[in-house]
C-alpha cells in the first residue's frame, strides 16, 4: 500500500444511532481525507463505471477512472466481460483514450503497442535486440468487473470479493421492481461546490429534508410513513406514494418510492416504470460531480416522450433544490463554531449508517 496520512479520528463508530455524533468537519474539509478516502474507500470497493447496454456485444468498451486510476472495460471476443488498468506497459500512455466505442484490439496511440480483447500484449513495433523482455509478462493488468442489472461495476482490490454479495439484499429486494424492462435515456451531470460526503448525507437523511427543501416532492410522499431499512453496504428509503394530479404526482406514480444507496457513492431512485441513478465522484475536498442516469420503461409508447421530458425536469429540479442546500453546508461546515452534529434517531439512520461503514474503511489500517 502507498504511503498514506494519518487515518481520520474523532468518531466513534461503535456507538449507537441514538448516542452517536456526526463524523468531524475535518473530514469533509481536509485535503489529507481525501487522499485516503482514495485508497480506503473507493479504491477498495465496488464502484459504479457505465451502463450494461455500453457493453453488451464484443468489441464494446467503456473508459472510467476510480481513485484516480484509469480503467477500461470490454466485451472480450469470447463474450466475457473483462476489466485492466488503462495504462499501456510501454511508457503508461492511455491504451484507450475514448470514453466508449468498439474495438477488435486495444492499440495504444503513443507508440502503436497493440493488446487483444483479453489484454494480451500482441503488437510491439521496434522491439527487436530488447534483452529479457517477455510479452507473456506486458498483458495489461486485470481488475474485478461484473454487471448488475442496469450497471456496470469495477473493483481496484485485490481478491475483491463477489458484486452481488456486496450489492445484496438490492439484488433480492429489486427483483419484483421490473427493472429489466427500463431502457436508459439521458444523462445528466452536475457539479456541486460541495464534498461528496455532504450529497451523501443529504441523500440518506431519511426524508427529513424533504418537506422544507422539496416541497414539490412532499406533496406525493407519505412522509408519516416514510421509512429506512439498513442492511450490510446497503440501505434503502421506502416512503408510500400518494396520488395526486400535481406537477409531481403525474410523473412520480405506483405504490412507493424506493431510495436504495449503495456504499460509498451510489443511489438508485426508483418510482413505477421510473428509474434514475446518481453516481456522486469526489473532484477535491469542497467539490464533486453527480451523474444522473435516466430508465424509463415503455419509451416507444404514445405520449410516453413527453412524460419522460417532464419526469427529468422534474427530477432537474429536485437536484437544483439539493445542490442548494449542500453548497450552504459546506460554507456551514468550515466555520469555527461547528465541529459535529446529532442524528435524528426518527430519520437518519441511514446517515449514521453511512458514517459508520465509512470509519471501518478508513479506520482498517489501525
Amino acid at each position: 500500500m502507498r504511503d498514506l496520512p494519518r487515518t481520520p479520528d474523532g468518531f466513534d463508530q461503535n456507538l449507537p444511532l441514538e448516542k452517536a455524533s456526526t463524523i468531524p468537519s475535518d473530514w469533509y474539509l481536509d485535503p489529507r481525507v481525501e487522499i485516503v478516502e482514495r485508497e480506503m474507500v473507493f479504491g477498495a470497493s465496488w464502484q459504479a463505471v457505465g451502463r450494461a447496454s455500453q457493453v453488451a456485444e464484443r468489441g464494446q468498451f467503456i473508459t472510467a477512472d476510480i481513485a484516480g486510476e484509469p480503467i477500461v472495460v470490454v466485451r472480450s471476443d469470447d463474450g466475457v466481460l473483462r476489466g485492466f488498468y488503462n495504462v499501456c506497459r510501454h511508457r503508461a500512455a492511455r491504451v484507450v483514450p475514448e470514453s466508449e466505442g468498439h474495438a477488435t484490439k486495444l492499440r495504444c496511440r503513443y507508440h502503436g503497442w497493440t493488446y487483444d480483447l483479453a489484454g494480451k500484449l500482441r503488437g510491439v513495433p521496434e522491439f527487436d535486440g530488447v534483452a529479457n523482455f517477455c510479452r507473456e509478462d506486458n498483458s495489461l493488468p486485470e481488475i474485478a468487473v461484473a454487471a448488475w442489472g442496469p450497471v456496470i461495476w469495477a473493483n481496484l482490490a485485490p481478491g475483491a470479493g463477489p458484486l452481488l454479495e456486496f450489492l445484496s439484499p438490492l439484488p433480492e429486494k429489486c427483483a419484483e421492481l421490473g427493472l429489466e424492462k427500463l431502457c436508459f435515456v439521458e444523462r445528466r451531470q452536475y457539479d456541486l461546490a460541495c464534498n461528496w460526503k455532504v450529497y451523501v448525507d443529504n441523500y440518506l437523511d431519511g426524508g427529513y429534508h424533504v418537506n422544507t427543501v422539496h416541497p414539490g416532492l412532499a406533496g406525493v410522499i407519505d412522509y408519516s410513513r416514510y421509512r429506512t431499512e439498513i442492511a450490510g453496504m446497503t440501505s434503502v428509503q421506502i416512503s408510500p406514494l400518494e396520488s395526486k394530479n400535481d406537477e409531481v404526482g403525474q410523473v412520480r406514480t405506483g405504490d412507493c418510492a424506493y431510495y436504495w444507496w449503495i456504499f460509498p457513492n451510489f443511489m438508485m431512485n426508483i418510482y413505477e416504470g421510473v428509474m434514475d441513478t446518481n453516481l456522486v465522484l469526489p473532484l477535491g475536498p469542497g467539490v464533486c460531480r453527480v451523474i444522473f442516469d435516466f430508465y424509463f420503461s415503455d419509451v416507444d409508447a404514445p405520449g410516453r416522450r413527453e412524460f419522460i421530458g417532464r419526469s427529468i425536469e422534474i427530477a432537474d429540479q429536485i437536484q437544483q433544490e439539493d445542490a442548494g442546500i449542500c453548497e450552504e453546508v459546506q460554507c456551514g461546515l468550515a466555520s469555527r463554531s461547528y465541529k459535529t452534529g446529532r442524528f435524528s434517531v426518527r430519520r437518519e439512520a441511514g446517515g449514521h449508517h453511512f458514517h459508520c461503514l465509512l470509519a471501518r474503511a478508513l479506520q482498517s489500517d489501525r
